[in-house]
């Protein structure tokens, strides 16, 4: 898939939020297919420098097509964010933006095996240089694993019917090895309650949450963030599930509200520690025209924070 088919959400609105400096640094920490990233080059100036990351082999080619000096792509999960930038001798930035989550290549690519609605093999690992696939998973994991798992990352309230299931077609001599076996013992486990969503839609994201490890990965990165922007940067960082909307929101409300001590605490307000990060405006939702133009921004949510300058 081109970078010119893929469609980068809240893109207006996530680049605004960053309030480019021109001769700023910045950090794209999910390049993708690029839209966000020529967003922000097309603000910076000639001394401005964009550091990208992905961890897909894919964006990593892509970014192949951007030719200009200000701009590097580094092969890296979001969590080496810290390490990246000391490799690279920068100390501080001015912004750093993470667009959590899967991509639609990712998504619209077969071979990938992140889509129930494509037929292709199980993988689903975001960097495919490494890492257990998806196949490989259900193929050797218990029964209790897989309900842990569909249950804690997909909130699905039939995860014990459709662990039940895996195991099942497993013990009768069927391999899961592809995403339309999967589906179709998933539909077969959980009644169809929600108008519109797939019965494997949870199961799915469960799975790939689980294998790349993203909310862990993202909870390390957070706080990276902070300790590399300078005062006055901004994080932007859009989610497209409460999962990791609620760790965002959580950690900005930590790092803002410092005050958290219980009321008869022997300690004074002025000796609180300052707080690190003060919230951008309130989180900032799809408008309608870009859900009818991009369904799959529905349930993107962006939130803004600015970096103070307490240590």
């Amino acid at each position: 898939m081109s970078a010119s088919s893929h469609v980068p959400v809240l893109l207006q609105e996530s680049v605004e939020a960053l309030n480019v400096c021109p001769d700023g640094i910045y950090v794209d920490c999910t390049f993708g297919r690029g839209g966000h990233s020529r967003a922000i080059l097309a603000r910076l100036a000639e001394n401005g420098r964009l550091i990208a990351l992905d961890r897909d082999l894919a964006a990593v080619e892509a970014a192949g097509a951007i030719k200009d000096k200000r701009f590097l792509l580094v092969h890296s999960g979001f969590s080496g964010l810290r390490r990246v930038l000391s490799e690279l001798g920068i100390g501080k930035v001015n912004g750093v933006l993470l667009d959590i989550g899967i991509s639609s290549p990712q998504i619209d690519t077969a071979e990938r095996g992140f889509s129930f609605r494509l037929d292709g093999p199980l993988d689903m690992r975001m960097d495919q240089s490494r890492g257990q696939t998806a196949a490989e998973f259900l193929a050797t994991a218990s029964e209790q694993q897989l309900r842990e798992v569909i249950k804690d990352y997909g909130e699905e309230r039939f995860a014990k019917q459709v662990a039940r299931a895996i195991v099942a077609a497993r013990a009768g001599g069927l391999p899961v090895a592809t995403t339309r076996q999967l589906a179709k013992i998933v539909a077969d486990a959980v009644p169809k309650t929600e108008p519109g969503q797939d019965p494997a839609t949870r199961t799915f994201q469960a799975l790939r949450i689980f294998l790349n490890q993203e909310l862990e990965e993202l909870s390390l990165t957070l706080p990276q963030c902070v300790d590399v922007l300078a005062p006055g940067g901004r994080l932007a960082v859009i989610s497209f599930h409460s999962l990791e909307d609620r760790i965002v929101k959580r950690f900005i409300r930590s790092e803002q509200d410092r005050d958290t001590l219980p009321s008869r605490f022997p300690v004074r307000a002025s000796e609180l520690p300052p707080s690190r990060l003060l919230a951008v405006g309130r989180a900032i939702r799809s408008s309608a025209s870009e859900i009818a133009a991009n369904p799959r921004s529905r349930s993107a949510v962006l939130r803004v924070a600015e970096r103070t300058a307490a240590t």
